[in-house]
């Protein structure tokens, strides 16, 4: 932390709130992938038993903000049982995200991840929707800043390696519906519903994602960026994100028949990668 200004500044005071048992660093900078303009996102970890205190933790962020009239944070619950709470701030012209996370709540579902066991929930911000098991590859993913009772560093030993468990309710849970998102698509052309017949094809690739993401054993926690990742893993299929580009052209130009042909070869790659792995 010592070689980030902005988190040397940032971290003391929000560990000084009470309730705040952990803060941890994600998103893309956590994983290295970030650019100039990328947010510092920092998910703050609390126990059941001791809840954050949201008033400290507001007058924290405005001892902090470049205009306190601008900050908002919110109680724990605002964003929803999945996304929870938390704020977005601006800190020395550097946009901060802070998103609350429950040890215990993260502790049993990586736990049922473990056993296979997996949930998809409704979520703005998310449109293929909020899986459980991103709460437990936020974990593996981040980087821990603070954690005195280390209590994220025995999340995080439970995450690796990746549990086959995982990947084989993941694959089961997203493979069959590649191929049923794109028969819905169909049933869409005759009425010429562009907008729904869009919506099935973001479904098939976003589940394609999820199958890719699980047969390489890696954690996804967010649509965005998904499938040009996944064009890179060991095992993929040939021209992934040529093809997925190719998808949206035709869309875009009005040739969706095409663009099912397109889908529905990637779905029998996909297929084919399955029954190897």
């Amino acid at each position: 932390m010592s070689h980030d200004p902005l988190l040397a500044r940032i971290i003391p005071v929000l560990a000084g709130v009470p309730g705040v048992a952990a803060i941890v660093l994600g998103g893309s900078r956590a994983r290295g992938t970030a650019h100039g303009a990328s947010d510092t996102d920092l998910g703050l970890y609390y126990r059941d038993s001791a809840a954050l205190d949201i008033d400290r933790l507001r007058a924290a962020a405005t001892e902090l903000v470049d205009d306190p009239t601008a900050d908002h944070v919110t109680p724990v619950g605002e964003w929803g049982p999945w996304i929870v709470g938390g704020a977005w701030l601006a800190i020395g012209g550097h946009k901060v995200d802070l998103l609350y996370r429950s040890i215990d709540q993260v502790a049993d579902v990586i736990d049922a991840c473990r056993n296979g066991e997996i949930s998809m929930h409704y979520q703005p911000g998310h449109p293929h929707g909020f899986c459980s098991a991103i709460w437990m590859g936020e974990v593996a993913l981040c980087r821990v800043l603070h954690d005195p009772d280390r209590l994220v560093a025995a999340l995080k030993a439970r995450t690796a390696p990746y549990p086959p468990a995982l990947r084989d309710a993941l694959v089961r849970r997203f493979q069959w519906e590649i191929l049923f998102a794109i028969e819905n698509a169909e049933l869409a052309l005759p009425r010429g519903d562009s907008t729904h017949f869009a919506g099935c094809a973001y479904r098939a690739l976003a589940c394609v994602a999820q199958v890719l993401f699980a047969l390489n054993g890696q954690y996804l926690i967010n649509e965005k960026g998904a499938l040009a990742q996944a064009a890179n893993f060991r095992v993929t299929i040939r021209g992934l994100a040529g093809r997925v580009a190719e998808v949206w052209r035709q869309i875009g130009a009005g040739q969706h028949a095409a663009a099912l042909q397109t889908l529905r070869e990637v779905e029998s790659d996909i297929r084919a990668v399955c029954t190897v792995g």
